[in-house]
């Protein structure tokens, strides 16, 4: 990611030092806690990826620093709220809110978190951010909700599957892309080619999250965890329509009822590679990557775009 930093160096510590204030509580154990999530920061894509865009069709303004705390603000509310309902003790590799202070204190921080995002565009008349950020936290709420209705019959095709990632991933990713070019851009319709430039990122990577449930553990992420949550990913919804019914029922029997077994999780990773889930879910990862990079080669080729493209890349590419 070194090109696409050195790109927005300084805007990403002015964006860092807006952000810091932004959180701001004037009670005393939510002034604590802000400080414990700013302190433990993770890549800031989605920051990057407003930033870069708005790059992209002129110099960054404070309206663009707002956008990217808003798009900040509302990522780390989503994940102290994911962190509630997974019931997860880990974030980033240090302790969750909800493992540190509870699901009382962590459900109100979310809640606080999304307000202040809230009144940080509307306080600026910063309306069209608003607006667009609006809708994605309603697509990321019906995304996850889709997943846990189709995680209870275990009966997910591949069409639903990309409309839940569509909804609880891409489309905030996408939200951010459109926030940030349309703090700099006057065309209506480049910025709705970067929102799909950020929605088909999106896309490719949440395949690639999931791909990590197949890898080994050093990535952070305990291998098969999605197959203990009963979460259909492209994998496994590959594998299950190609494989005969008997094998089929043994799979979902063990998703319904064995799905915390080592030795039934292995069986079913194993299964998974050997009838090609993975090179599947991969070369669909790849698409959804090589459809966002054709959008942004519509844009003229500028040290921006060449950014744009390794921090596309970066989401396919890495190791964690």
């Amino acid at each position: 990611m070194d090109k696409s930093i050195s790109a927005i160096a300084n805007e990403i510590t002015a964006f860092e030092e807006y952000f810091k204030s932004a959180v701001k509580s004037r009670v005393p154990l939510l002034d604590r806690i802000m400080r414990y999530i700013v302190n433990r920061k993770g890549k800031q894509l989605r920051p990057k990826f407003v930033l870069l865009s708005a790059k992209l069709g002129g110099e960054i303004n404070v309206s663009t620093l707002r956008a990217a705390s808003l798009v900040e603000l509302l990522h780390t509310a989503t994940l102290v709220h994911d962190d509630v309902v997974d019931d997860s003790a880990q974030r980033r590799g240090f302790f969750s809110i909800n493992a540190l202070w509870k699901n009382k204190v962590a459900v109100l921080v979310g809640d606080y978190l999304l307000a202040k995002g809230l009144l940080l565009s509307l306080d600026n008349n910063d309306f069209e951010v608003l607006k667009i950020l609006s809708e994605a936290v309603k697509m990321i709420s019906e995304g996850e909700l889709l997943q846990l209705e189709k995680a209870r019959n275990l009966n997910v095709h591949e069409d639903v599957y990309y409309e839940i990632i569509k909804g609880k991933t891409a489309s905030l990713l996408s939200s951010a892309c459109a926030a940030g070019a349309c703090t700099t851009f006057n065309d209506a319709d480049k910025i709705t080619k970067l929102k799909l430039f950020g929605e088909k990122t999106g896309m490719a990577f949440q395949i690639k999250d999931d791909l990590f449930d197949y890898e080994n553990e050093s990535i952070g992420k305990p291998t098969g965890n999605d197959i203990k949550e009963k979460k259909l990913t492209l994998p496994i919804i590959y594998t299950l329509n190609n494989s005969d019914k008997a094998l089929r029922r043994k799979m979902i029997f063990i998703l319904k009822n064995e799905n915390t077994n080592k030795q039934k999780i292995k069986f079913i990773i194993d299964i998974v590679k050997q009838t090609g889930g993975i090179d599947y879910a991969t070369k669909k990862m790849f698409s959804f990557r090589d459809e966002a990079l054709s959008i942004l080669n519509e844009f003229p080729k500028t040290d921006v775009r060449d950014a744009l493209e390794q921090l596309v890349r970066y989401t396919t590419d890495r190791t964690y």
